[in-house]
């Protein structure tokens, strides 16, 4: 029987790990790409890195942000050692519509025009649901700057998504 390091308790915990956050994390990295494939590749890419690490990857505090911070870092990677090959304009390529319109058009096309820090904070403040603290750890950041991010994108956010019945977006 092969031995894989870091699973000495059996694969039964990790696949449980797998099974919970798998979807959340995906949606949480197709925000920040933008393309369904790609995302799948990179959160498929993650996991297996997770897997591989499980011993110390199950010890931090929220597992889940180490596999999308791990699956954007694994696309930044990837975009570095592609940049030199193709000519980018605007890098930030628009969302396809029919993506769009699966969560909220306004709030997804909006999202998108967020710079990728941004994102980022916003992916792991309000959709993963990290403290400041957390998530400044998970991006290498401190903690003022997550808030200063915030901060903007919110307002950015509600001042391009029009309220309904003169609600405000309250994140």
């Amino acid at each position: 029987m092969m031995r894989v390091r870091g699973m000495e308790q059996g694969p039964t915990e990790f696949a449980e790990f797998y099974e919970s956050s798998r979807d959340e994390c995906l949606r949480i990295v197709l925000l920040n790409v933008g393309d369904r494939d790609l995302a799948h590749d990179l959160v498929a890419e993650a996991y297996t890195r997770a897997w591989m690490s499980w011993r110390k990857v199950r010890e931090l505090e929220v597992p889940r942000a180490w596999v999308v911070r791990t699956a954007l870092n694994t696309h930044v990677s990837w975009w570095r050692r592609r940049r030199h090959e193709v000519a980018l304009g605007n890098h930030d390529v628009a969302i396809p519509a029919e993506q769009a319109a699966a969560v909220s058009g306004d709030l997804l096309a909006a999202l998108w025009q967020l710079p990728a820090r941004q994102r980022e904070v916003v992916a792991l403040r309000l959709l993963l649901d990290l403290d400041t603290e957390t998530t400044a750890r998970v991006l290498g950041i401190a903690p003022g700057t997550v808030g200063a991010h915030l901060h903007k994108a919110v307002a950015t956010l509600r001042a391009a998504i029009p309220s309904r019945d003169s609600q405000e977006i309250s994140i």
